[in-house]
């Protein structure tokens, strides 16, 4: 089983060079885990940094509470990912993350990090360009929600969510978990219960795929990826990806 630290180095590495001696530091950061149940808060809006947040297992979302009370996720982020990493220059979080399903957390603290940063430029050069993907994933995520009908959002969506679980290891082929509820679904893709519950029936009718119990079973990759309009180059990863 790969540890905490294989877990960032591969993600990191999907889109930079970690020389041995990069890697050597990165095992040396101190990582406190956490378990968070289905749908837990983990950080609030306007809190303040003290340690950021690594994905180890499961499926972490970043949201914005809406006036009615509601969530608008803004992304969702899988193991490796560092979707708290914009944090270390910021005072305070203008987002939440919360855990979509169980999942697992690694918490690293901010002087650390810096310090690392400061002792080895090259590691914050790789963290840097992951905060730069993930920008480039909420701006594809604000077109996706723009003009395109809802089939297309949906489908774009788990496109993308298979894509970058296999680029990391974490799904089989044809498969991934996804825990999304239909509500959660709704919220990311600002659809009713009603309109997602007929969008997933119009999916799988294509043949492209299916989505039941938090299981997105990929029957035809290309036809998925035709009716979500998807192009992964806004991903920026540079390995080969087995589909």
């Amino acid at each position: 089983m790969d540890s905490v630290h294989d877990i960032v180095i591969r993600k990191l590495t999907e889109h930079s060079r970690i020389d041995p001696e990069d890697e050597a530091a990165l095992r040396s950061l101190a990582v406190r885990t956490r378990e968070l149940k289905p749908d837990e808060d983990l950080l609030a809006e306007g809190s303040a940094r003290e340690a950021l947040c690594l994905v180890i297992d499961g499926l972490v979302a970043r949201y914005h509470t809406r006036s009615n009370g509601k969530r608008q996720y803004l992304s969702f982020h899988m193991s490796g990912d560092l979707p708290d990493a914009q944090a270390l220059f910021l005072k305070q979080r203008d987002y939440a993350l919360c855990s979509i399903g169980k999942a697992r957390v690694g918490l690293i603290g901010c002087e650390e990090l810096f310090e690392l940063i400061r002792a080895r430029p090259s590691i914050g050069f790789a963290v840097w360009r992951g905060t730069l993907i993930d920008a480039a994933i909420v701006r594809a995520a604000i077109a996706n929600l723009g003009a395109r009908p809802g089939r297309t959002r949906m489908a774009h969506l788990f496109c993308e969510l298979y894509y970058r679980a296999r680029s990391s290891g974490i799904a089989k082929q044809g498969s991934c978990y996804l825990p999304f509820h239909q509500g959660q679904l709704g919220d990311a893709l600002a659809m009713s219960l009603v309109t997602v519950n007929r969008t997933l029936q119009a999916l799988r009718r294509t043949g492209a795929i299916q989505f039941r119990d938090g299981t997105m079973t990929v029957h035809d990759w290309s036809r998925l990826a035709e009716i979500g309009h998807f192009d992964p180059g806004y991903l920026h990863i540079q390995r080969p990806v087995r589909l």
